[in-house]
């Protein structure tokens, strides 16, 4: 997965503690190597780097995780997490074209951006979600029933099987249950606890800490 030159072309665009977060994990979990498979650039939040022109150039929104890949930009993290398990075939954290398991593991890191953040945004502002009919959660009950009733089927969103899917919902779950903003419920917290015991997560939340810390000591 190494490039012809010396600077890998996937170019990887993070701040920690931030949404990009289970991206590193990721990343850990496929084995990619920070400088072998990508180049890690680490956007400081706290100076405004994500608003800086040099960002906005690249992806508009000001946003991370963002990837480049080449002359790809690869931005929003369900396609990110679909891209990066496919772009490393070998860690097994993608379900190929005619698993039977490809259809749900595309459902889920689809119900991640169409349904639970935004559902989950309404509740942290405390506002009123639209009504039925222009909602593509329904409510956020049902949102949160339909996902829950997967992980009672567990240990992972694809039963026995961890994927990608489980690195970004482990990690949004991680932050959710801190903020208050999902059940706790023993379904999810023991779901959590499981994703986070990984010795890759583990490797990428202290990797997470040891960047921060850079940045706070500039």
């Amino acid at each position: 997965m190494t490039a012809d030159t010396d600077t890998p072309r996937l170019r990887f665009f993070h701040a920690p503690n931030t949404r990009s977060s289970g991206v590193l994990a990721l990343l850990e979990e496929l084995g990619a190597v920070a400088g072998r498979d990508y180049e890690r650039c680490v956007i400081d939040f706290k100076r405004g780097e994500q608003r800086a022109p040099a960002f906005m150039a690249i992806n508009p929104m000001g946003k991370v995780p963002a990837l480049v890949d080449g002359t790809a930009l690869i931005t929003e993290q369900p396609a990110i997490y679909q891209y990066l398990a496919e772009r490393f075939p070998q860690a097994g954290l993608a379900p190929p074209v005619g698993d039977p398991q490809r259809g749900p593991f595309l459902r889920w890191l689809a119900y991640y951006g169409s349904s639970f953040e935004p559902a989950i945004i309404d509740k942290a502002l405390k506002r009123d979600a639209p009504p039925p009919s222009m909602c593509p959660w329904g409510d956020d009950q049902t949102m949160q029933d339909t996902y829950v009733a997967a992980l009672q089927r567990g240990p992972y969103f694809l039963g026995e099987r961890y994927s990608a899917v489980d690195v970004l919902w482990g990690s949004a779950l991680t932050w959710m249950l801190g903020f208050k903003l999902v059940p706790e419920l023993p379904v999810i917290v023991d779901y959590v606890a499981r994703c986070n015991a990984r010795p890759a997560v583990q490797r990428a939340k202290a990797l997470d800490a040891s960047l921060a810390a850079e940045l706070d000591a500039r």
